[in-house]
């Protein structure tokens, strides 16, 4: 396998092509992460006209139903400044709407609208699609390892810790 450089921008000669069974495991599962987040990416704006983000906020109010700003920007892993505009996207597009609380009216609380609801049973459809990525994870056994690993990487890696992994951003580490 070879990773070719990309054109925007990208200071790799096609001399300095890596062989990626030799790149360290942290630094592939950032590049596998990069390569599924643009396929992903694609397929939801193509799709369903969404953000990865917008997918989450869907996600999230259909699991949970009404929040308020603050509980829906910690479930998307997001601040609260980030979400706004998020939700004005959404509000817009009609899939999400403010409704006032009404045991205190200075508060606001978010919820799906049909349009919503209906955008995100097709996410969670898709998203539950059984079929394996690739031939490794067609194993039970080794997607389970797959799964745990990855279920580990989130959640020990907070901002700070990835901030101080050398590999996960492209240096050489000592």
């Amino acid at each position: 396998y070879r990773l070719a450089p990309n054109n925007q921008g990208a200071n790799i000669s096609a001399v300095e092509l890596v062989n990626l069974h030799d790149v360290p495991i942290g630094r592939l599962l950032v590049l596998a992460g990069q390569r599924a987040y643009q396929r992903w990416n694609k397929l939801l704006a193509e799709r369903f006209g969404l953000t990865n983000s917008g997918m989450s906020v869907l996600l999230a109010l259909h699991g949970r139903g009404e929040l308020t700003h603050g509980e829906l920007a910690l479930l998307c892993f997001v601040k609260p400044p980030t979400l706004t505009g998020i939700v004005d996207t959404l509000e817009k597009a009609g899939l999400v709407e403010r409704r006032r609380d009404g045991a205190d009216r200075r508060a606001v609380r978010l919820a799906l609208t049909l349009d919503g609801t209906v955008a995100a049973r097709s996410l969670i459809s898709l998203i539950s699609n059984p079929r394996p990525l690739t031939s490794v994870d067609a194993d039970p056994a080794k997607a389970q390892v797959i799964r745990e690993f990855l279920l580990e990487v989130i959640a020990k890696m907070t901002d700070t810790e990835a901030a101080e992994v050398p590999i996960l951003h492209g240096e050489e580490s000592s």
